[in-house]
């Protein structure tokens, strides 16, 4: 019986996770958040221990924890660009700083720390495919605050990397855009302030606009939550050692859209449905300029396509939800919900 500690429980990670762990094991789950609204329906399951508390504060909490479980997953981290573009020091702060002292409390305790590293390292690289053993990652200027969410987990997988040179049982997971319900709450009008398909979704809830940056031109390779979390499983599980000291990328590549046609099958779907039929019908496509958008510290990426060869074949797996099933998932699960603000977050 594994004891699994999960810092970001209530995230749109952490939640998914918990809730299959409980689901389809008998391992324990020990987490960690400053809220929990989102796992409030797993808290009355007797292998759910959850901690109200904060990893910058709840230092010696955290430190016990690791000490006392098995597998350890960090899972709190800044990961919006608005964010990157104006507060970078806030996401230095958090997502390395805050994080570092529970690699290294893994490090002396010699637990499996699965680090959520991000498809965001490979920056602007030229490659078709982002390749985790091979492809150069590309930033761009320091005048592009951008760019320090990717560096500060860049640095992070290389200082885990290096912990696993003298002996740390470690695996990095690089996240390709994981959409699903409970990403971001879709009742936050500031532009930006959340990923993508969570922004558009409310946009088409309200009847607003939707902005597409720079013409909505750039890519993205969209993961249905559920695949992901089937590759998280078997690398908590870790049969046989196959995931330690590995990179994994768990992305979808064939779910590859621009932002674009993002915004074009959401409209289509949301026509099908009574409840989103009226609002959508108000909604524009606007181009707007990345500048306005996100500030003057911002680059994009054009492309962002997984090679998950390694993934496939060390860890048995492999994603199975279409971009289509996927949104169909997502607009059900908010349908009936649509009055409720506060439902609207879970």
């Amino acid at each position: 019986m594994k004891k699994v500690l999960i810092l970001g429980v209530n995230g749109f990670i952490g939640h998914h996770l918990s809730k299959r762990i409980l689901e389809t094991t008998d391992w324990e789950v020990y987490g960690m958040d400053m809220n929990s609204e989102r796992i409030a329906h797993l808290l009355d399951n007797p292998r759910m221990h959850f901690f109200e508390g904060d990893i910058t504060i709840n230092k010696e909490w955290v430190e016990y924890h690791v000490k006392k479980c098995d597998v350890i997953l960090p899972l709190v981290a800044i990961a919006t660009p608005s964010t990157y573009v104006k507060e970078p020091l806030r996401v230095f702060e958090l997502d390395f700083e805050a994080n570092l002292p529970i690699v290294r409390s893994a490090a002396k305790y010699k637990k499996h720390l699965i680090f959520p590293s991000t498809s965001e390292v490979y920056g602007m690289s030229p490659d078709s495919e982002f390749d985790p053993e091979n492809s150069e990652l590309v930033y761009g200027p320091i005048n592009k605050p951008r760019w320090i969410y990717a560096c500060a987990k860049q640095l992070m997988d290389r200082v885990i990397w290096g912990y696993g040179m003298e002996g740390l049982n470690f695996t990095l997971f690089r996240p390709f855009n994981w959409i699903g319900a409970g990403l971001d709450s879709i009742h936050t009008p500031k532009e930006g302030s959340s990923r993508v398909l969570t922004q558009f979704l409310g946009h088409i809830v309200r009847g607003e606009p939707i902005q597409l940056v720079d013409g909505g031109q750039q890519k993205r390779s969209f993961t249905y939550v559920d695949d992901g979390i089937d590759a998280l499983m078997r690398i908590i599980e870790n049969k046989d050692g196959k995931a330690t000291g590995k990179i994994f990328n768990v992305g979808n590549p064939v779910n590859n859209y621009s932002i674009r046609e993002l915004a074009g099958m959401m409209l289509d779907l949301a026509a099908e449905y009574p409840e989103y039929r009226e609002t959508a019908k108000q909604v524009k496509l606007v181009e707007t300029s990345s500048g306005a958008y996100y500030g003057t510290g911002y680059q994009d990426v054009q492309n962002r396509v997984p090679k998950i060869e390694n993934t496939v074949s060390e860890l048995g797996w492999k994603p199975q939800v279409s971009m289509r099933d996927a949104l169909v998932k997502i607009f059900d699960s908010y349908k009936d919900k649509l009055g409720d603000a506060k439902q609207l977050n879970t």
